[in-house]
């Protein structure tokens, strides 16, 4: 199980995944951080990239922060 570390940056224009130099991970949300909607966004966008359904995506670490711990369960 992958687990990755990734900064959150919402209000964006569009909503993105993108694997940093230094093995980290930057997602780019449209929803703002209201509510869960921004976490929910996030889930289903590392679902989506990984190919895996949204609840073998679990955010671990950060639920109310910038920077989290997600997990993905691709087995």
């Amino acid at each position: 199980m992958p687990v990755l570390q990734v900064k959150v940056r919402p209000h964006a224009r569009s909503s993105s995944l993108e694997a940093q130099a230094d093995g980290t991970w930057l997602a780019t949300l449209k929803t703002p951080p209201v509510d869960g909607k921004a976490n929910a966004e996030l889930v289903a966008l590392v679902a989506r990239h990984f190919a895996v359904s949204k609840a073998a995506v679990q955010i671990k670490v950060g639920t109310g922060s910038r920077h989290k711990l997600v997990v993905v369960d691709t087995g």
